[in-house]
């Protein structure tokens, strides 16, 4: 049973990486809607293609006639998450009818995963049924992030040996710990922010680079972060003025500037640390890692703008914020966890 659930946590974390990919590609090639019905495509579990079945679909969907090419996104999107599901359903299973097989923690983890990842289900139906309503979308995309962070934590308590390595001094690993906890922090509420830029398709709100519209903050329309306004509308889209969508486009650049000091000011906390090669932490590891995620994140962000979102940097965008959450959290694991990282 130790080998399974080993099997499935790995899995399932290469797996959610993957639904990510495949939901920012999805929501970029404007397909959230290839399908207009859940969790089916046009009352079917795949996509039609005979001609009784796009009769049939033209029939009971007369206003959205079926696209081939966004349909089939939607549902491998779906396909891959409902196998993403099927793998923490296991993982729960494994923590109900098998507890001696996973520690205390685990069993905490599987079971808050199946809980999540049921609410994400919903969510995915909410997406469809509500057309896109922005909050929802954002949701859902934290939702993505959330398991992913729950998978990742999980799998590194399955990959651990109990040791005890040298201790930082008190002073270093309180300080080092807040930072860590205040870069997570700033982070998640970048990825938020970055979601409901995505959601509100706010990305290109702002066409020229650092300023907006010519401006370096333009007036700032508080529209901006009415999370529930468009939940009256029949086209929940049209909420959002233009004036709105530059408002979130720039708080999200002003919040990836605070991000940035963050991550600066870990990495370079992280370096004074490294000076000392026996402490517990793989701080070189961890610093020459954030620094090029950091680097990388904020050139495809730059890019996104000049280049009118193109489409592998757009979703390398979302990708690599996924794996600096990662990073965090490694470290994060290190500084509270009591094992650390097996090298088999």
């Amino acid at each position: 049973m130790l080998a399974v659930k080993k099997l499935l946590t790995t899995t399932a974390l290469a797996l959610v990486i993957l639904v990510i990919i495949l939901g920012a590609y999805t929501r970029l090639t404007d397909a959230g809607l290839g399908c207009p019905d859940w969790p089916g495509c046009y009352g079917q579990w795949r996509v039609p293609t005979s001609a009784n079945e796009l009769t049939q679909a033209s029939s009971a969907y007369p206003h959205q006639p079926v696209d081939a090419a966004k349909a089939w996104i939607e549902m491998t999107h779906r396909y891959f998450a409902a196998t993403l599901g099927a793998l923490i359903l296991g993982l729960a299973l494994i923590a109900l009818f098998y507890p001696r097989s996973m520690r205390p923690r685990e069993r905490s983890l599987a079971l808050l995963l199946l809980g999540l990842v049921i609410f994400q289900g919903l969510l995915g139906m909410w997406t469809v049924t509500l057309k896109l309503l922005p909050v929802v979308v954002m949701g859902h995309l934290l939702g993505g992030f959330s398991t992913l962070a729950l998978l990742w934590w999980l799998w590194q308590t399955q990959h651990s040996i109990a040791q005890h390595p040298k201790p930082l001094p008190p002073l270093t690993y309180l300080r080092l710990t807040q930072l860590s906890w205040l870069t997570l922090t700033m982070l998640s509420l970048q990825i938020m922010l970055g979601a409901w830029t995505s959601a509100n398709y706010a990305a290109l709100s702002c066409p020229d680079f650092p300023w907006c519209q010519g401006q370096l903050w333009p007036t700032w329309q508080w529209q901006a972060l009415n999370l529930l306004g468009a939940s009256s509308h029949d086209q929940p889209l049209t909420f959002m003025s233009l004036e709105a969508r530059m408002s979130i486009q720039m708080l999200h650049r002003w919040g990836a500037v605070l991000t940035t000091i963050c991550v600066v000011t870990l990495i370079w906390q992280l370096r004074q640390i490294a000076a000392d090669a026996k402490e517990g932490l793989s701080t070189r590891k961890h610093t020459w890692l954030l620094l090029s995620l950091l680097s990388c994140q904020i050139g495809l962000g730059i890019t996104n703008v000049i280049a009118v979102l193109p489409l592998p940097v757009a979703v390398a965008h979302n990708g690599i914020a996924a794996l600096l959450l990662l990073s965090v959290l490694h470290l994060l694991f290190e500084l509270h966890h009591p094992y650390r990282n097996a090298t088999s």
